[in-house]
């Protein structure tokens, strides 16, 4: 890659292509969990370079502002949340969830300012643990539908959040680079003589020590899926070990599985350098799931232990990600407590826009590279009046695409498991 195509592929502030290509999605804005209660603390978020503000009104509607008020630029995070409407400290200016002036204790009475200043606010949604906005031109808004790890009402969702101090591509390289996790992850997702992977109270069984996978892609109109193909430690010359994972651009990535709970992650970029990184366990009635709390703490990103107040973690650069080098002697392979602290560690050790063209990829890098093609192509179309990758019609539903893992016949094709084949011409690396 050269640097014009690093910049192109990470940058999403201002009027750059792929932030852009963004705000023609639905983007979390926050946890729901954050905003739980009507008439409670409002809640400041960043969003593509955006300064804004979240809350929950008296009859539960939520509201997302600009944070900073119309009238002097004063921070609404400070504000009284209260009958319906946030009101800021500094004049008493008070805002629906709308945007539109509701009172000016400042101005006297029959004042037509109301009618002529709007604080910018956008429109809000809710599902699957999270608050959904919008961004982009009111014009381009697709209708709202739930995320992919919440395809039914009734799904269970717990999420893990952390700030992430690099760009969000780096993030998302990782997520979807099956190859690392024999390494990088080896001490957290073991081999072992399992059917399937498997979750346990301390670790990941998987049934392969293969730790070279082959790959293959196959493009799809909302991204891209791919299949990891490992020999498994029972019947290698028979069977496959297959773990597929899916790239919902611009956003979402679903893991392979395994017995107790479905896995995603999802990322909402604050700026050109920061990301909110969101790990996530689901399930439906199929798999008996993890709660909120232990799933936080299997992954050492307790709220108030791991991440403090405003989700920066405690595990850093400077203190080397609290690092355990007598651990490391004494068989773990990384010596950092936690699978995305693990990562975290990699995604910030490369800066935070890495040099990628001074990368020397390897074959493991298949869906790195596939991912980066996609997406500096649809940069480059939206650039030049096209519309926004996963907006064109025909489209599939999100509650229709899903990873797979298993163990499986040789003669079975991996592009028949899972959800979100589109039988599109086979892009095969």
């Amino acid at each position: 890659m050269t640097p014009k195509e690093n910049d192109l592929l990470c940058r999403v502030e201002g009027d750059a292509p792929m932030g852009q290509i963004m705000r023609r999605h639905w983007i979390a804005a926050c946890l729901s969990e954050e905003v739980a209660e009507a008439d409670g603390k409002p809640v400041k978020v960043r969003l593509l370079g955006e300064d804004l503000v979240v809350f929950r009104d008296s009859k539960g509607r939520l509201g997302v502002l600009d944070e900073y008020c119309a009238h002097r630029r004063a921070s609404l995070v400070f504000g009284r949340n209260e009958e319906c409407g946030l009101r800021c400290l500094y004049h008493g200016w008070k805002f629906d969830v709308e945007g539109n002036v509701v009172e000016m204790a400042s101005e006297p009475p029959g004042t037509s300012i109301p009618q002529r200043i709007k604080q910018k606010a956008y429109p809000a949604r809710e599902a699957g643990g999270f608050v959904w906005t919008y961004l982009g031109p009111a014009e381009t808004m697709p209708e709202f539908e739930p995320p992919a790890f919440a395809p039914t009402p009734d799904a269970r969702v717990s999420a893990t959040k952390v700030r992430v101090n690099c760009n969000w591509a780096q993030i998302l390289e990782g997520q979807i680079d099956s190859a690392h996790s024999s390494s990088l992850h080896s001490s957290d997702m073991v081999p072992a003589q399992v059917e399937g992977a498997k979750a346990t109270d301390v670790n990941w069984l998987r049934p392969s020590t293969d730790k070279a996978p082959r790959f293959q892609i196959e493009r799809t109109s909302y991204g891209f899926r791919y299949a990891a193909i490992r020999k498994p430690i029972h019947n290698e010359t028979t069977h496959d070990y297959i773990r597929t994972t899916v790239y919902i651009a611009p956003f979402t990535a679903l893991i392979p599985p395994n017995n107790v709970h479905n896995v995603a992650t999802l990322l909402t970029p604050e700026d050109d350098t920061h990301t909110i990184f969101y790990f996530i366990a689901w399930n439906g009635a199929d798999k008996p799931g993890i709660d909120a709390d232990t799933w936080r703490k299997f992954n050492v990103l307790e709220w108030g232990v791991d991440v403090d107040e405003h989700f920066n973690g405690i595990r850093t650069r400077d203190n080397l990600y609290k690092q355990d080098r007598a651990a490391m002697a004494a068989g773990n392979f990384t010596g950092i407590k936690g699978i995305p602290n693990q990562d975290i560690a990699m995604w910030e050790s490369m800066g935070p826009i890495g040099s990628r063209e001074q990368e020397k990829l390897g074959h493991s890098d298949v869906a790195v590279a596939a991912f980066r093609r996609l997406m500096l192509e649809a940069a480059r179309d939206f650039a030049d009046g096209k519309p926004a990758i996963g907006t064109t019609q025909p489209r599939l539903p999100h509650a229709g695409i899903s990873s797979f893992e298993g163990v499986v016949p040789k003669t079975v094709n991996w592009r028949s498991l899972g959800g979100g084949s589109e039988n599109l011409k086979d892009r095969v690396a």
